[in-house]
C-alpha cells in the first residue's frame, strides 16, 4: 500500500486518535474508509445529476418522450 503525508488541524488529529473506539484497527484504516465514502457520495451527487439533467431533456422533449411510450407499448408485461 502507498503512503501519503497530510496535514491536519488539532481537531481532526483529536478524531484520529479515536480511531479505535470508531471500530478501526488503525488511523489508516479510518482515513482510507473516511476517504472511500466521500468518493461513494461524490459518485451519488454526480448520478443524480445526471438523472436530473435526463428527466429535463425528457419532459421538454416530446419526441423522446413518443419513442419511449413507443417501446413501452411493446414490452411483454
Amino acid at each position: 500500500m502507498q503512503q501519503v503525508k497530510v496535514s491536519v488541524d488539532k481537531k481532526q488529529i483529536d478524531f484520529l486518535n479515536k480511531y479505535h473506539s470508531y471500530g478501526f484497527k488503525d488511523k489508516s484504516s479510518l482515513v482510507r474508509k473516511a476517504i472511500d465514502k466521500f468518493k461513494e457520495e461524490i459518485e451519488a451527487q454526480k448520478l443524480k445529476r445526471s438523472a436530473e439533467l435526463y428527466a429535463e431533456v425528457y419532459s421538454t422533449d416530446s419526441d423522446l418522450r413518443e419513442l419511449t411510450e413507443s417501446a413501452l407499448s411493446e414490452w411483454p408485461e
